[in-house]
């Protein structure tokens, strides 16, 4: 049985060593998250890792509640932390922690997965992600709520042309399984790499929830 746990602290092993290479500039680079740099992506994974039970459930209530919010308070509590205050608590969080244990560390694992493409796309910096990570990280996000996935996969059939994966029912959209990953994500940007009958609802379905009031809610955001 594949060890999930062990896959979520190899990406987060794999986003530190990116990390230590990164130049102060490439730090302010802006990420595929609207609005953030890429500081701004680490601040945003970190804030969750050293809090309590009791301090997930007290940030949640400060944040009505909602994602957006929530994720909006961790980030304004993290906003003095420089890159390498950030890189120190990585370092120190390489195991999962906390909140990002629940379901087996999948949401550890679909978290540093997807930010850490929200790192490399806009550097042009690409990898080859494993698939015994890629795979069982395209099945949680399909369910997990933060990411909000199922809104914009619904009645469409998701299947990547470099893995052993498909899912969902309905017209299809093919892409390679991390093109699909970030779309289901909302990172539009990545569309323009997927292909099939479903990609026209696909799009329009990442374009509408990115042009909601307030909305800002993606893999954790």
């Amino acid at each position: 049985m594949h060890d999930v746990k062990v896959s979520a602290c190899a990406e987060r092993t794999q986003l530190a060593d990116l990390l230590h290479s990164l130049t102060t500039q490439q730090w302010q680079t802006p990420s595929l998250c609207e609005g953030w740099s890429i500081r701004d992506v680490v601040a945003h994974m970190l804030s969750y890792e050293e809090l309590s039970p009791g301090g997930v459930v007290s940030r949640f209530t400060r944040g009505w509640w909602r994602f957006d919010r929530a994720n909006a308070i961790g980030l304004d509590d993290y906003a003095d932390h420089s890159p390498e205050e950030l890189l120190d608590l990585l370092d120190r969080s390489l195991q999962p922690r906390g909140l990002t244990t629940a379901f087996g560390s999948r949401i550890a694992l679909v978290d540093g997965m997807i930010h850490q493409q929200d790192v490399r796309r806009p550097l042009g910096l690409p990898r080859d992600i494993p698939a015994d990570r890629l795979v069982p990280a395209l099945n949680f996000a399909r369910i997990a709520p933060p990411i909000g996935a199922l809104r914009r996969i619904r009645g469409l059939r998701l299947s990547a042309t470099d893995l052993d994966w498909t899912a969902g029912r309905g017209p299809e959209v093919r892409g390679t399984g991390e093109a699909l990953l970030m779309a289901m994500a909302g990172r539009g940007a990545v569309t323009d790499e997927l292909e099939g009958p479903g990609l026209a609802t696909l799009r329009d379905r990442i374009a509408a929830a990115r042009a909601r009031p307030h909305r800002r809610t993606r893999s954790g955001r």
